[in-house]
């Protein structure tokens, strides 16, 4: 299954061809000491996330919904004692891994890469012998899958409404888990067929419940994909650039050349960010601008008139939500993060909760917050200026967010990340222990203990 890709070869294929070549044929000697760094990085943030979310009523329906449906008890479902089947266990994975929007960004896309791909890799490793380095090549390629994807279609896939980590997504988990599975290119075409039939999710889910079932379905249909295309499955020959495909269909006047262009050379997990606030990416230079005028300038919501935000156009888009009715609509509410900011001073889950939300101070910038569009800003740009009740103006502008691929958050910030989730989350489940053993996750033969030290006490 691994080796050299050959370039010159796959420079003459078809974009859905050259992806499954990529996937069969991409292997861990080929990748740089840097790119497999963050592979491991990424399952760091992801482990924290979905132990945060594991408990969240949304999980908890989900899981009482699909016991009815299980098929073994096989796979962990993270910061639970029960075990269930790998479609399940895929598709509860990575609903909780990206339930809070506190996952990782893919910033040219805004694709959430890591929650509908890992999950399948590591439910895949708990039925059969994986090795460490097996399992993060596979991952690696099922993100580079889906990025590439996204980027061709960025940014009218997104702004037409498409929820891009749910169609993307189950792409990326179809080419990871085709690798696993040893499929040959043809199988890995079909795989990638087969998901290109169940590619879908809405940006109108945002904020609901809903959302999940998108991201989830992207995991466990990328799955069903290649475990289909194994047995003989067939899809259709271009399932990306043909006449009625992924990439005519989702995508317009879709930039084809970005998914072959130094495909196995340069990879996109390096554009790979991870947040510091359990919001949308969009807020995250809101609310660091805000913590800032609150902590230094003395800033308190009490004191301020109205707000103004200067900012890319998504913000404006994503975020202008003056009355969210849950902390799952808070997530991408302008309004409710700057009056958290300045109320409490910090930032967290608790502050994006739907307790939060029936708190008056949420409430007070409801109607005093406008947004300017400037399409020269980042999406991790901003600035803001607080008019203040006895006039005078505080401004604060972010050019680069902590938590963005300029200001990333360092291996001790994701590792303290995951700490404070896993306390959050209550899961009972040992987060050094976890640490300890993704970070050595290439050393290891046999990977399929991972999943055991982030089951739940119970």
């Amino acid at each position: 299954m691994a080796g050299e890709l050959n370039h010159r070869e796959t420079g003459k294929r078809g974009a859905s061809a050259q992806l499954a070549h990529f996937a069969v044929a991409a292997s861990w000697d080929s990748i740089s000491p840097e790119v497999r760094h963050q592979t491991k990085r990424a399952l760091i943030n992801f482990f924290a996330t979905a132990l945060a979310g594991c408990k969240d009523p949304a999980l908890l329906a989900a899981t009482q919904v699909f016991n009815q449906f299980r098929s073994s008890q096989d796979c962990t479902v993270i910061g639970h004692a029960q075990q269930t089947d790998m479609l399940h266990a895929a598709s509860l994975n990575a609903m909780s891994g990206n339930v809070f929007d506190f996952d990782d960004t893919h910033m040219p896309t805004i694709i959430h890469p890591t929650a509908p791909v890992a999950p399948v890799v590591l439910a895949l490793a708990q039925t059969k012998m994986v090795s460490g380095p097996d399992l993060l090549a596979a991952f690696a390629v099922g993100v580079e899958v889906e990025c590439r994807l996204g980027n061709a279609v960025s940014p009218w896939h997104y702004e037409r409404g498409w929820h891009i980590t749910s169609t993307c997504g189950v792409f990326g988990a179809a080419a990871a888990a085709g690798r696993l599975l040893g499929l040959s290119e043809t199988q890995m075409l079909w795989a990638l067929g087969n998901a290109s039939a169940q590619s879908s999710g809405l940006v109108q889910t945002l904020g609901s419940m809903a959302k999940s079932i998108g991201v989830g379905n992207a995991a466990s249909n990328g799955l069903l994909a290649a475990m289909l295309a194994r047995k003989g499955f067939e899809g259709p020959a271009l399932p990306i650039e043909g006449p009625r495909g992924f990439l005519k269909v989702m995508g317009e006047n879709s930039d084809t050349e970005s998914i072959s262009h130094e495909l196995g050379t340069h990879w996109e997990l390096m554009h790979n960010a991870y947040k510091p606030y359990p919001c949308g990416v969009v807020l995250n230079p809101v609310i660091q601008a805000c913590l800032e005028m609150h902590h230094e300038q003395g800033a308190r919501l009490s004191e301020v008139e109205r707000v103004e935000l200067m900012g890319h156009p998504l913000l404006r888009q994503r975020t202008d939500r003056p009355t969210p009715a849950s902390g799952r609509e808070a997530q991408v509410s302008a309004q409710h993060a700057i009056a958290m900011a300045l109320a409490r001073g910090k930032a967290g889950l608790d502050e994006f909760s739907d307790a939060s939300v029936a708190l008056p101070q949420a409430k007070a910038l409801s109607l005093r917050t406008s947004f300017t569009d400037d399409d020269s800003y980042a999406v991790e740009s901003v600035q803001v200026k607080l008019h203040m009740r006895n006039g005078s103006i505080l401004s604060r502008s972010i050019a680069q967010a902590r938590g963005s691929l300029s200001q990333p958050m360092s291996d001790t910030d994701l590792e303290n990340k995951l700490r404070d989730l896993c306390r959050w989350g209550s899961s009972g489940c040992n987060p050094q222990a976890l640490m300890d053993s993704i970070w050595t996750l290439d050393q290891s033969k046999d990977v399929s203990g991972l999943m055991q030290l982030a089951a739940g006490a119970h």
